[in-house]
C-alpha cells in the first residue's frame, strides 16, 4: 500500500498575533505565533510556520496586536452602573447608608438589576473583561444579562441583616440564592458564590449558616473586609474584636474566602490570609474615590497571599476599567512600598486574570492562554501612538495600553468583540434603557 500524506489536523479558528501573553509560564512573550481554538477551547499555541500544518475554518490576521487571556473582574456590583456618578465625593457609611441604600431600596428591583447589567457587560466586554465576580441584589437579573451577553459570571448569593425588597430575613435571602443557582445549573456561563455583603451588615447566625453552606457546597465566599477604619472601629465595640479576628473565631478563613478591600490590615493578619490560603480581591480606584486608604499589596504579595483586581461598583469608581486597575495597582503597591519592583507588570496581568480565575475556583478553565482551557481571548493593539515604539508588549499592556485599545474578544471561542464593536450586545439599545434609568432616578432620588 502506498504511504498516505498525513491529514492536516483541524481547528475551528486560528488568530494570528504578533505576540501572546499566555500568562502561564509567568512573564512569558510567545512573539510570531498562532492560536488555535476547536469546540470552544484552546487546542495549541504554535509558531505561525508550525500552525500552517493545521486545517482552520476560520483564520484572523492580527498583525500589531497581541493576545492575553481575558480579564476576570474579581469584584464588582454590575447593576450599579446606573448610580454611576450619583452620589459623588463622599465617605464610605455616609454614601452608603444617606444615599445609595436609599435609592436602592426605591429603585432597587429585576429590570434595574438586569438592565444595570447590561450596560456593565457593555462596557466590561469592550475593555477586555470576560468573567465578573457580582455581588448584588436579584442576582437573576445579573444572570440573565450576563448569559444574554454572552460573558461569564460568577453571581452573588447576597446576605445582609436587614430587610429589603428582595427579601425579608436570613432565611429568605438564602434560599432565593441557593434556588437561583439550582435554576442555572446547566449554565456554562453562571457560577455561583456566597456573598455575605459585610461584617457590619451580617451577624454571627448568618456567617454561620454561609459557612456550611460553603462547605456543603463547595462555593467561594466574597465579602467586603476591612475597608475602613469606622469598621474596624465598630467591630472593636461590637464585638470585642477587629473584623477579620471574628471571621477567623468563626472558622471563615479558608482557601474559599474572598476578602474584598482588604485596606486595613496588620501584620498578624497578614498572616492569617496567607496560612489559610485566603483571597483579596484589590480595588485600588474604588479605595482612592471613598478614602478608604491604600491597601498593603506589597505586603500581601511578598507573604504570599493570593491577590486578584476588581473595579469595585461603577458607582464608587466610576469606571469598570480593568486595565485601569492593573496600572493603578502596579503604581500604588510601588509608591507605597517605596520599592519599584513591588508589583511588576508580569505579576500585575496575572492579578487581572489568573489570580481572579483562582479565586473563583475556576483556575482550571479560564485565566490564561493554555490548551484545553476555555478560550476566553482578548486581542489587544499594540500599533498605536500611545503604545509605540514597542519593546515589551507585557510592561506596555499595564503601563500603557487603554481599554480603547482591545479590538477583539472571545467567551468559549464565540466573537462577542469584532473591530471595536460588540457583538453580542444591542449598543443603542443598552444606551436607551440606560437613559430611561437616569430620568426616573433623577425625578425620584
Amino acid at each position: 500500500m502506498p504511504n498516505q500524506a498525513p491529514q492536516p489536523r483541524g481547528a475551528d479558528l486560528r488568530i494570528d498575533a504578533a505576540w501572546i501573553v499566555p500568562v502561564q509560564p509567568a512573564g512569558t512573550v510567545l512573539a510570531g505565533h498562532s492560536l488555535l481554538v476547536k469546540d470552544g477551547r484552546i487546542a495549541a499555541l504554535l509558531p505561525s510556520s508550525e500552525a500552517d500544518a493545521w486545517a482552520c475554518r476560520e483564520r484572523v490576521h492580527l498583525p500589531g496586536h497581541v493576545l492575553i487571556p481575558g480579564l476576570v473582574n474579581l469584584h464588582t456590583h454590575a447593576a450599579m452602573t446606573l448610580l454611576r456618578g450619583y452620589a459623588d465625593d463622599l465617605p464610605l457609611m455616609d454614601w452608603l447608608n444617606h444615599h445609595i441604600w436609599p435609592a436602592e431600596q426605591r429603585h432597587g428591583n429585576h429590570d434595574f438589576v438586569r438592565d444595570g447589567t447590561l450596560l456593565a457587560c457593555l462596557e466590561m466586554l469592550s475593555g477586555g473583561i470576560t468573567c465578573f465576580n457580582d455581588m448584588y441584589f436579584f442576582a437573576e437579573g445579573a444572570v440573565e444579562a450576563a448569559t444574554q451577553a454572552g460573558m461569564r459570571i460568577a453571581a452573588g448569593i447576597i446576605l445582609v441583616d436587614f430587610p429589603t425588597g428582595y427579601a425579608a430575613d436570613t432565611d429568605g435571602y438564602l434560599q432565593k440564592g441557593l434556588a437561583m443557582r439550582d435554576a442555572h445549573a446547566d449554565n456554562p456561563l453562571a457560577t455561583f458564590c456566597l456573598a455575605p455583603h459585610a461584617p457590619y451588615t451580617v451577624g454571627d447566625r448568618g456567617l454561620e449558616k454561609i459557612m456550611t453552606y460553603a462547605e456543603q457546597l463547595d462555593l467561594p465566599i466574597h465579602i467586603h473586609l476591612h475597608e475602613t477604619e469606622d469598621e474596624l472601629k465598630q467591630s472593636r465595640e461590637q464585638y470585642g474584636v477587629r473584623p477579620l479576628a471574628r471571621l477567623k473565631s468563626l472558622g471563615m478563613l479558608t482557601p474559599s474566602l474572598i476578602a474584598v478591600h482588604g485596606v486595613h490590615l496588620n501584620d498578624m493578619e497578614i498572616g492569617w490570609l496567607a496560612s489559610h490560603g485566603c483571597h483579596v480581591a484589590h480595588c485600588p480606584a474604588s479605595n482612592l474615590k471613598l478614602g478608604s486608604g491604600f491597601a498593603p499589596v506589597a505586603k500581601l504579595l511578598a507573604e504570599g497571599v493570593h491577590v486578584g483586581i476588581g473595579t469595585d461598583g461603577a458607582a464608587s469608581n466610576n469606571r469598570l476599567d480593568l486595565f485601569g486597575e492593573m496600572r493603578l495597582a502596579a503604581l500604588l503597591a510601588k509608591g507605597v512600598s517605596g520599592n519599584p519592583a513591588a508589583l511588576p507588570a508580569a505579576k500585575a496581568l496575572e492579578m487581572a486574570t489568573l489570580a481572579g480565575a483562582r479565586a473563583l475556583g475556576l483556575e482550571q478553565e479560564i485565566g490564561s492562554l493554555e490548551p484545553g482551557k476555555q478560550a476566553d481571548i482578548v486581542a489587544i493593539d499594540l500599533a498605536h501612538p500611545g503604545s509605540l515604539p514597542c519593546y515589551d508588549p507585557l510592561s506596555d499592556l499595564v503601563y500603557s495600553v487603554g481599554r480603547e485599545q482591545v479590538s477583539h474578544v472571545w467567551v468559549g471561542g464565540q466573537p462577542r468583540v469584532e473591530n471595536g464593536i460588540c457583538r453580542s450586545l444591542d449598543k443603542l439599545e443598552t444606551l436607551r434603557v440606560a437613559g430611561k434609568w437616569k430620568g426616573v432616578i433623577s425625578r425620584n432620588g
